[in-house]
């Protein structure tokens, strides 16, 4: 069975730094296009951050030059890694593993950027 990870959310001051990570298991994860999305309290899920098999990145508008996305093949593991926070990034982040017909998502980590 396919189970994603999600790891590295927390409190952090506005301005901060937050890395996450979300660990793939149970399938071929470099076959694999890895998204972030994060949905905050009265909001539809929104995606954040894509990362394709071959590397090729994409980002919301309110990520870019912020925002990184990552992969480590060797590790099953995708990464965000989050600067200048913001508190509207506030919100549950969950990792996304898509290939042509299937879908598998990771059960979320919260991310709060308060003072």
């Amino acid at each position: 069975q396919v189970q994603l990870a999600e790891s590295g959310g927390g409190l952090v001051q506005p301005g901060g730094s937050l890395r996450l990570s979300c660990a793939v298991s149970g399938t071929i994860f470099s076959l694999y296009a890895m998204d972030w999305y994060r949905q905050s309290p009265g909001k539809q899920r929104e995606l954040v951050a894509g990362i394709t098999s071959s590397g090729n990145t994409n980002y919301a508008d309110s990520a870019k030059g912020r925002f990184t996305v990552s992969r480590d093949n060797a590790k099953n593991t995708v990464y965000l890694e989050m600067n200048s926070l913001k508190p509207e990034d506030t919100a549950v982040y969950y990792c996304h593993a898509w290939r042509y017909s299937l879908h598998y998502w990771g059960q979320g980590t919260q991310v709060t950027v308060s003072s």
